[in-house]
């Protein structure tokens, strides 16, 4: 069964068809995915405060129930290392349509994987994982499972991709987390389990992936209509 946070979240979002980040952050934490820290403002004030408490340099992202791709309206900001471009950002975003907050986040840094599902008709939910950012759309290196996964299963599919050896250390490079790696496609799946019957698909892109943990960055949840 959901929890009422989640059920909640849904609820909200039905009338839009998707979730907006700040929720969807929250549905991953309360399923135990590492997170940036982050905030949303909707005035200069509190983004200086958000921003400052996070520490420079930070990113800012749209929130608006009227924009799924945020980055077609330039609604994604990398990068932003003083109070004055936050403010000017902050400004130009609050122009968009459905202006309903700008989430100001900690940048990560790491190796960008993609993990994301989509409900086949016959088959439910479909868990891919692979080289993520703009990488996903020129080397379509991914790995594809039904759901449940079990840890074979994300053995496997790691092996698979081309760039397995990104993820072990390639030319000197820190080999990412596997640990990490693994329980974050585990978590993953039983997310995606759980919310089969309300949710269409999920992108997580990227997932930045260090020595130390997997981040997930950027997210997209669409419903069932």
């Amino acid at each position: 069964m959901l929890k009422k946070e989640i059920s909640a979240v849904l609820r909200k979002s039905e009338s839009w068809g998707w979730v907006l980040e700040p929720d969807a952050q929250k549905i991953f934490s309360l399923y135990g995915f590492k997170i940036p820290r982050y905030g949303v403002a909707t005035r200069g004030e509190q983004a200086l405060a958000i921003a400052r408490a996070i520490g420079y340099p930070v990113a800012a992202k749209i929130v608006s129930p009227a924009i799924v791709h945020k980055s077609d309206v330039k609604g994604v900001v990398l990068n932003i290392r003083d109070d004055a471009t936050l403010l000017a950002t902050l400004a130009r975003l609050q122009t968009l349509d459905g202006f309903a907050g700008m989430l100001i986040a900690e940048m990560v840094r790491g190796l960008e994987l993609i993990i994301g599902a989509k409900n086949d008709v016959q088959f439910g939910p479909m868990i891919l994982v692979g080289l993520g950012g703009v990488g996903v759309e020129i080397y379509k290196d991914v790995s594809l499972r039904m759901a449940p996964l079990k840890s074979r299963d994300v053995d496997n599919m790691l092996e698979e991709l081309t760039a397995r050896k990104l993820l072990a250390g390639y030319r000197g490079a820190e080999p990412v987390n596997l640990a990490a790696l693994k329980k974050t496609l585990l978590s993953f799946s039983k997310l995606m389990m759980d919310l089969q019957d309300r949710v269409e698909s999920v992108d997580l892109n990227p997932v930045m992936c260090t020595a130390k943990s997997c981040t997930v960055v950027d997210s997209r949840i669409m419903l069932k209509k």
